[in-house]
Parts: structure tokens; C-alpha cells; sequence
């Protein structure tokens, strides 16, 4: 992916952006507008990273992600700002398979901690099954 592919898409939507809000006009609309641009801008935002995605991913890795997706949010949205960074970076030179996208999810696995249940219990706490061994 080339930077210049990117940055077409990143002004495609600028300009996208700005006829929208050419088109509400100044003090237009109802007064929660400004809530309904921000959920515009984000919904944009959305259809422009998946935009990216799609141009980076093999379908059976878009899958694989859409699946981890379900499972657990965070994780998926981490590996696609990986994914996006990389891209951005022009690191990627062709497209993600699902082999690599495995890896990629191994590496980011091995980096984080497992998390760690820990059960803190009270002491001198009186419990009617100590009294079993009598």
C-alpha cells in the first residue's frame, strides 16, 4: 500500500467532511447537533479505517479479525491500529494473510502479561466447615 493510495483516501474524506458540513450550513439544525457531527465523524472515521482494512487484508484474515472481533474487542481494535500503522508506514508491501495475521496476534499475546487472579482472603474469619474435624 503507498502512502500516496493513503493520503487520496484521507482528503476523499476531508472533502467528504466539508460538503457535509457546507451542506447543514451555520447554525443550522436542532441544538444537539453538534452530537449528531460527532457521531458523524466517527461513523466516517469507522468507514475509513475499515476502508483501509480492506485494502490490507486477505478475506480469510478480515474474517479471522471479524471473529476475534467478537470475542474481544480490544484486542481486534489494537491489532487493526497495528495493522493501520504499519500500513501508513508503508511497511506492508502487500496484502496480510491469515498467516500473518497469526503471527502478528502471537507477537502482541507475547507481549502482554497474563492477567492474574488473585483471591485475597480474611484472616480470623470463624467458618462453621473448620469445626468438621472434631
Amino acid at each position: 500500500m503507498a502512502d500516496a493510495e493513503l493520503e487520496q483516501i484521507r482528503k476523499a474524506r476531508l472533502e467528504q467532511l466539508k460538503a457535509q458540513q457546507g451542506s447543514a450550513g451555520p447554525g443550522g439544525g436542532a441544538p444537539g447537533g453538534g452530537q449528531s457531527q460527532a457521531e458523524a465523524q466517527q461513523q466516517q472515521e469507522a468507514e475509513a479505517r475499515q476502508s483501509i482494512l480492506n485494502q490490507i487484508l486477505h478475506p480469510e484474515a478480515a474474517d479471522r479479525l471479524g471473529r476475534i472481533r467478537l470475542v474481544k474487542e480490544s484486542r481486534a481494535a489494537e491489532i487493526e491500529n497495528r495493522l493501520i500503522t504499519l500500513a501508513r508506514t508503508g511497511q506492508l508491501r502487500q496484502k496480510v494473510t491469515e498467516a500473518q495475521l497469526k503471527e502478528l496476534l502471537s507477537a502482541v499475546a507475547e507481549n502482554k502479561e497474563e492477567e492474574k487472579i488473585v483471591v485475597s482472603r480474611r484472616k480470623g474469619w470463624d467458618d462453621e466447615d473448620d469445626d468438621l474435624d472434631i
